[in-house]
């Protein structure tokens, strides 16, 4: 299980990289941002017309892949805290005595002596 885990958690990493890069890439409504100063016109040049389009797609897909494997993460972390801690291997049991032994005879502290 831990594998899966180690999996997702890379698979999300890369997913997030992605979603992050995606979101720079696009024009923002005022055409400024990190698409325009990376060589103007770099993302049209990449998909021609279409290019709102595909990076609309691409960020919609890349979040609700970001939200799923985030979850699966989440609930396989779950199922690994609750099954370890059902078993414990390799600690010694402590038992500790029901009653008190007959020669310890409790302690009394005495009150406080009055002030005059």
């Amino acid at each position: 299980m831990s594998l899966l885990l180690a999996i997702l958690t890379f698979l999300l990493v890369l997913v997030s990289l992605f979603l992050v890069l995606v979101v720079l890439v696009q024009k923002p409504r005022s055409d400024g941002g990190l698409g325009t100063a990376m060589g103007g016109g770099m993302a049209e040049a990449t998909f021609g017309s279409e290019t709102g389009n595909v990076l609309t797609r691409s960020t919609i897909y890349a979040a609700v892949a970001f939200f799923v494997i985030a979850f699966g993460a989440y609930l396989g972390h779950i199922y690994v805290v609750k099954h370890k801690s059902k078993v414990v291997e390799g600690l010694p049991t402590i038992s500790a005595p029901a009653t008190l032994a007959p020669e310890a005879a409790p302690v009394t502290v005495p009150a406080p002596a009055a002030k005059p």
